[in-house]
């Protein structure tokens, strides 16, 4: 088992290497995940475009601009440690999510669980959250949106949210723990409210779309692990 002091124990390269591994890290995660990024919504859905879109390569430029931007903010944020480095690896999966879910809709299971596990393992000692406090954020982070989107469609009839929401909270609750969840929740409900009020004056979401809600928790998690 890893014991605590390890994941926080400092690997002694100074701020600035520091902060250059971490962008290396994540640009090298993110070299395999935007590969991912393409085939597994491809593997759920064979009637996606085969061929990148512009749409497409404008978000896999972003997402490979943004992490390492903001591994380097967690490698200054936490130093360069174990523990920055499984950080890293969620906030350069949660980005993944965040681009695949505003492009296609989908959250695939093959990072969502993945990276609740992760969460779980990683706080065995308490990296970021109490093992218990993991435990309990992963069944109440499912079931807390299992809930709404059960109410939804019994008040309406209708589907409000898919089941890859329930497992990417479920995540976010393994990684940070049960306490984060009201923040998170809280503060992803606005940014999508927001966003919707925005695309409806925009013309770009019309009453009774759904929106995607993946992206918006994603930026909150990644707001619960870098906050100060």
């Amino acid at each position: 088992m890893l014991a605590l002091p390890a994941m926080w124990s400092p690997w002694v390269i100074g701020p600035a290497g520091a902060m250059l591994g971490a962008a290396v890290l994540a640009l090298a995660l993110a070299s395999v995940l935007a590969r991912l990024a393409f085939r597994l919504p491809r593997a759920i859905d064979p009637d996606l475009p085969n061929e990148p879109t512009a749409r497409h390569r404008r978000l896999r430029a972003g997402f490979l601009t943004v992490a390492p931007a903001l591994a380097a903010l967690c490698a200054w944020r936490y130093g360069f440690t174990a523990a920055s480095a499984a950080a890293i690896l969620y906030i350069v999966v949660l980005l993944a999510l965040a681009w695949i879910d505003a492009e296609t809709g989908l959250l695939p299971d093959a990072l969502t669980q993945p990276l609740l596990w992760l969460g779980l393992l990683v706080n065995l000692n308490g990296a970021f959250a109490p093992l218990e406090d993991a435990v309990l954020g992963a069944m109440a982070g499912y079931l807390l949106l299992w809930s709404v989107s059960q109410a939804f469609l019994l008040a309406t009839g209708r589907v409000g949210m898919g089941h890859g929401d329930f497992k990417l909270l479920a995540a976010l609750g393994a990684w940070m723990g049960w306490g984060s969840l009201p923040s998170i929740l809280l503060l992803s409900s606005g940014l999508a409210l927001a966003a919707a009020l925005a695309m409806r004056v925009l013309g770009r979401l019309e009453a009774g779309q759904a929106l995607r809600y993946g992206p918006y928790l994603a930026a909150a998690g990644i707001w619960a692990l870098l906050r100060p």
